[in-house]
């Protein structure tokens, strides 16, 4: 039942994406007005993410995703009244666009909360190639396909409506799920939700210096940040405008080269969870991020369509390898007592500067060609993966630090010490 919800959802989203920028520029918007109210939906997120990891810490977590949902659907079937109706203005979009934001800063720490608690370890791996298949086919390729058609044929009013109803399906889906099904002891016995004993500012300190004092973990999210700040903008703002202005084409193009980024992913992910971890898991993870951005360099300069899609499909499925392992280091090297403020740390920090991406790529499109955004998105990149790896020292820390397929049964830290937990509690850990 959460999966099928999931699945659904996060289909909604992908028609949003698409549908969500044929509106702007049905209201007259251009690149300045989309950059407006993508990065309402972006700050929304930032914004309160790191207050989401903690309540999925504190509350029950099948109530968080119930109610986001709800709020989702609330939205969304405002928005898309106002539409038919001939009432929707940009503002309509920015405040929906913001809330939406919020609703995810809440539910995807909930639902990542969740995952280690229901499955075995050997597991984990598996499930983050799932949901890295699903989210790429449903989110990147079905939905914005889906969408692009309906504006395409119809309006991109009924597209927003179409989001509406995969809200609601999800919605009603969620609520068949029973509170023991999510609420139910962990494999350890401990209680789903932990009561917090201290304060907010008290676990999130904590969890701060956790990501400080641990270099791998530290520098990838550094990587995370920058290529964020440089990637996110052109493609979610800029790319539109590429398919109208040098591809010459429309909404279906536009969600056709969604559709394949997102299944360069699902290809990538699904092959990264059919097998184990490599050895130098951290230095294919960022050698994966840091390549698979040179394709973005050129696309200023592309007037091919399949070149553009090239492009993109080797960015998705280069993208879907590195999240897959990420996912399954932060649950198997990071501390269970640590993972839920670290896992929001990460949200937050890897998402900090999307808003600032969103706001600069419009109006830095008004005074810089398009070419030069790309080129220079793709290029800082790569060079930045090198730096986090040098500095870390990734090549060492990952022998260091083994996570063969043997040691997956045994759970978090069964075959290799947690970082930093001091070497006297290893004993306790290592010993037969």
């Amino acid at each position: 039942m959460l999966i099928a919800a999931l699945a659904v959802s996060i289909f909604g989203s992908g028609m949003w994406a698409v549908a969500m920028v044929y509106q702007v520029i049905q209201l007259g918007g251009g690149p300045l007005q989309l950059s407006l109210v993508a990065t309402a939906g972006s700050a929304g997120l930032v914004a309160f993410v790191l207050a989401g990891g903690i309540a999925a810490d504190r509350a029950p977590q099948r109530l968080l995703i119930i109610a986001v949902e709800g709020t989702n659907l609330a939205v969304i079937a405002a928005i898309s009244g106002l539409a038919l109706a001939g009432w929707l203005q940009l503002w309509h979009l920015a405040v929906g666009a913001f809330v939406l934001g919020v609703g995810a800063a809440f539910f995807f720490p909930a639902y990542s909360a969740i995952l280690p608690r229901i499955l075995p370890a050997e597991d984990l791996l598996a499930a983050n190639g799932m949901e890295g298949t699903m989210r790429p086919i449903l989110q990147q390729a079905a939905g914005p396909a889906v969408a692009g058609i309906l504006v395409a044929a119809l309006s991109p009013s009924h597209a927003v409506t179409g989001v509406a109803a995969c809200h609601l399906l999800a919605f009603i889906i969620l609520n068949f799920l029973g509170q023991h099904t999510l609420d139910a002891p962990g494999p350890d016995g401990e209680p789903a939700v932990a009561r917090a004993k201290t304060s907010f500012f008290h676990d999130l300190r904590e969890g701060v210096s956790y990501t400080v004092r641990t270099p791998w973990l530290l520098w990838t999210l550094v990587w995370a940040c920058i290529s964020v700040l440089f990637l996110i903008g052109p493609i979610e703002v800029l790319m539109p405008f590429v398919v109208r202005d040098q591809l010459g084409g429309d909404s279906r193009m536009f969600g056709f080269l969604l559709a394949v980024m997102g299944v360069g992913g699902a290809v990538a992910s699904l092959a990264t969870a059919s097998f184990p971890l490599p050895r130098r898991y951290l230095t294919v993870m960022m050698v994966s991020w840091g390549a698979g951005s040179l394709p973005l360099a050129a696309v200023g300069i592309m007037h091919s369509f399949w070149l553009v899609a090239v492009a993109l499909f080797i960015f998705g499925a280069t993208g879907a390898v590195g999240m897959v392992i990420w996912g399954t280091l932060l649950q198997r090297r990071v501390p269970p007592q640590l993972l839920g403020r670290v896992s929001s740390l990460d949200f937050f920090v890897s998402l900090a500067l999307m808003p600032v991406s969103m706001a600069l790529a419009g109006p830095a499109a008004e005074v810089v060609p398009t070419w030069v955004i790309f080129l220079v998105a793709g290029g800082v990149c790569p060079v930045m993966a090198v730096v986090a790896m040098a500095v870390a020292r990734m090549p060492a820390d990952e022998l260091a630090h083994p996570l063969g397929r043997g040691s997956e049964g045994g759970g978090i830290g069964a075959k290799e010490p947690a970082d930093n937990v001091p070497a006297d509690s290893q004993k306790s850990v290592d010993s037969p």
